[in-house]
């Protein structure tokens, strides 16, 4: 039999949540990201516990322990406890009734069956007692030790209640699947057939999976077939993966760069289609400008900052299929470094207003357009 270990799972807070339970004679389980992790020895971020306990009942024996219940979705079974600093997300088996593609109807259920048959994958569908005996009611573990990303049972059932589990679907092809034996064919169909969907989930929620998705490793075979469905571009105008796989086989010092990746698909709808934090999207569009603007070397870097020169030219390279320029890091380091050596004062009081501005912006330009070389003096004669 299977068995799962870690740190967390032997942490007697956590401990103390599974045996709250189970001492009351219910089912307690570890569930999802946590088991899958687990087995794959990949770091832990959550703890779910699946139970058969119905949520007013886990809050009554959160309360007897002594530990805080938070009724964080208890109309969909869900209950939220701290135990010691560490938050685990306790959820009534369930089973769905009915769901508009983003929200469900559900009726509790006393089966862990019914409740492995609403989730999106198989190898999301394994659970884990606190002894760390790992349970498999669907046959997950073979999925998942063979790199395979399949949805449990249905594909188009699984899409048609919540449309992002088509872009869930990429991500963890991205994370969890073997790139060699390909995307599950079935899958692939029935978010083909469900694009239509996908118009109804917020940006939020969708910028949110494509950084996710983007941050993989090697993201570019799940965002290809990203393409090929039509997903990409249904959700980002305009958009393209052609760029994606050879900005990755460049990315040697700064890998898993999110942004960057998302700045290579390129697109007028990549900030339009998604709803990024403020500095996300500042960053893209520093990207888009030194794209459009054509923009290299030390003159990127003074003007956007060396991090951003250097991102522009793996972009540049990336998409006109070539290596980056020798010593491209240091001058853009370089030209991040320059301090522009007239001031106002400089030209004043013979030039002030506008007229004083455009001056400054001409002899600015000059200075750049020197590589940087021309002096103070040389730039006032």
């Amino acid at each position: 039999m299977t068995r799962i270990n870690g740190r967390w799972l032997e942490n007697p807070a956590t401990q103390r949540v599974m045996t709250l339970l189970t001492d009351a004679g219910y089912q307690a389980y570890f569930v999802g990201g946590c088991v899958r992790n687990a087995l794959l020895k990949t770091a832990i971020s959550d703890v779910d516990i699946a139970t058969d306990a119905h949520p007013d009942r886990v809050i009554e024996l959160s309360d007897h322990a002594g530990l805080k219940a938070i009724p964080t979705g208890v109309e969909h079974g869900t209950v939220t406890v701290m135990s010691a600093g560490i938050l685990h997300e306790i959820t009534t088996y369930r089973k769905d009734i009915a769901t508009d593609g983003r929200r469900a109807v559900v009726a509790f259920s006393g089966n862990i069956t019914d409740d492995a048959r609403r989730r999106d994958f198989t190898m999301n569908a394994l659970y884990a007692d606190a002894a760390g005996q790992v349970v498999d009611p669907l046959g997950g573990m073979d999925d998942l030790e063979n790199g395979r990303v399949r949805f449990i049972e249905n594909a188009d059932t699984r899409i048609k209640e919540d449309y992002l589990r088509s872009l869930r679907f990429f991500r963890f092809c991205a994370w969890y699947g073997d790139p060699q034996a390909g995307l599950d064919p079935d899958a692939l169909a029935g978010i083909s057939a469900n694009l239509e969907g996908l118009e109804a989930l917020s940006k939020e929620r969708v910028g949110a999976e494509f950084k996710k998705l983007l941050a993989a490793p090697n993201p570019a075979p799940a965002v290809a077939a990203m393409d090929n469905t039509g997903v990409l571009t249904r959700l980002l105008p305009g958009a393209t993966s052609q760029y994606l796989a050879p900005l990755i086989h460049l990315e040697a010092d700064d890998p898993n760069d999110p942004i960057r990746r998302l700045a290579a698909l390129g697109g007028t709808g990549v900030q339009n289609g998604l709803r990024l934090s403020r500095a996300d999207n500042k960053r893209l569009s520093v990207l888009r400008e030194i794209l459009a603007t054509d923009m290299h070397g030390m003159a990127a870097g003074y003007r956007f900052g060396a991090r951003a020169a250097i991102d522009g030219e793996l972009l540049f390279s990336a998409m006109l299929g070539q290596q980056p320029p020798n010593g491209f890091r240091e001058r853009a380091e370089k030209g991040n470094a320059q301090i522009f050596p007239i001031c106002a004062d400089d030209l004043m009081p013979e030039l002030q207003g506008k007229a004083l501005g455009l001056r400054l912006k001409e002899l600015e330009l000059r200075w750049i357009a020197s590589d940087f070389s021309l002096t103070k003096t040389q730039l006032l004669t």
